[in-house]
């Protein structure tokens, strides 16, 4: 199997390469424009394979995408690149629009193209996998899951535009036949995740003694998927998943924000203790705009009808995170010093930085 993976260098896709890799017999094609969350790095240790190729391209960029399915001939698309981040769509929303919404068409247009001049076998297999986010949903109160049917309802332009790419994922399915498979899922961590995000920034933040800025009160709740069970997930609903159908992938991992920081803090205390209590660092800072309040995943279709479990606990997951950001600065250091040093974005019309008792806010920011 030949299989195009779109954002195979971000950090949910460079997971996804490197299961496949070493997990399966597939040959992968990984398209990246490499932004920066997109970090070569991630691939180190399957960037010399046989089985593995990396294509620099920008999924938007139409007649590089048609040459590439020329060239390729894939079985099957795994569909990830995205810009991803809440904070950053809050004020620059336009490349969220380029690259998740026409990006996604474009896909879904080279693989319609593709997919028509296929035969026999090789049609009746061929899979286009949309994979999506579980904010498309919106909020939830304080009871209550995300399922496969829950109305569209999203909050922010990072998950308004992953709900337009998702129904153009699933009209191109009704209207031309085209076999796509959409997956909505949870937040993920882990290793190689880009440090604007909430556990890596908490981490390196610790690590160096900075305040670690928590949103608001801190009880925004998010379900916690560690993201090599995601990886497992995606090759599981592209090998056994149905064409025109849904699947949310969550973790069971329902956190606030807040115990996600403290959690950190515990284990840190535990492995770095000339820094604890890491918990004193905490400091509360001003809420993002339209921050929806709690996200909880229902994935009994994808473990009933597909068999998947996730492995990791959060408690278990989130111990091998720290534990890898400790052990791989050479992956992050550069990252930190070069590219995001932890300054808070997304920040809209005259606010500012936020003074609390713990100090000065330092510019970092908790988002999902």
């Amino acid at each position: 199997m030949r299989i195009i993976v779109t954002g195979g260098a971000g950090f949910i896709g460079s997971a996804v390469c490197r299961h496949l890799i070493k997990e399966t017999e597939a040959e992968v094609v990984n398209v990246d424009k490499l932004t920066y969350a997109g970090n070569p790095n991630s691939l180190r240790s399957v960037s010399g394979h046989p089985r593995y190729r990396f294509v620099k391209a920008d999924i938007c960029d139409e007649t590089a995408i048609a040459h590439l399915f020329d060239e390729v001939c894939p079985n099957a698309v795994l569909h990830l690149a995205a810009e991803s981040h809440v904070d950053r769509s809050i004020t620059g929303s336009r490349s969220f629009i380029g690259t998740n919404i026409y990006g996604t068409y474009t896909m879904l247009e080279a693989t319609r193209r593709h997919w028509a001049g296929l035969r026999g076998e090789a049609k009746r297999s061929f899979r286009f996998v949309h994979v999506s986010t579980d904010e498309v949903y919106g909020s939830l109160g304080s009871v209550g899951l995300f399922s496969e049917s829950t109305p569209y309802n999203p909050s922010s332009p990072y998950s308004a535009s992953k709900a337009a790419s998702d129904h153009l994922a699933i009209a191109w399915h009704r209207t031309y036949d085209l076999p796509v498979i959409v997956s909505n899922c949870s937040n993920n961590y882990g290793p190689y995740q880009f440090p604007e995000k909430l556990i890596p920034l908490m981490i390196l933040n610790a690590l160096e003694g900075k305040p670690l800025p928590v949103y608001g009160n801190g009880s925004n709740v998010r379900d916690w998927l560690y993201v090599e069970d995601h990886a497992k997930a995606l090759n599981l609903i592209l090998e056994k998943g149905q064409p025109g159908e849904t699947y949310n992938v969550g973790g069971c991992n329902e956190r606030s924000n807040l115990e996600v920081v403290k959690t950190i803090c515990r284990v840190l205390d535990e492995v770095n203790r000339d820094r604890r209590p890491h918990d004193r660092h905490i400091a509360f800072v001003m809420d993002r705009p339209g921050h929806d309040h709690r996200y909880a995943i229902d994935a009994s279709k994808l473990e009933g009808e597909l068999g998947w479990q996730a492995e990791e606990t959060f408690e278990s997951g989130i111990t091998k995170t720290v534990r890898w950001y400790l052990d791989n600065d050479w992956w992050w250091s550069s990252l930190r010093n070069q590219v995001y040093a932890g300054e808070r974005i997304g920040l809209i019309g005259d606010a500012g930085p936020v003074e609390n008792v713990a100090g000065s806010w330092s510019g970092a920011t908790s988002g999902s």
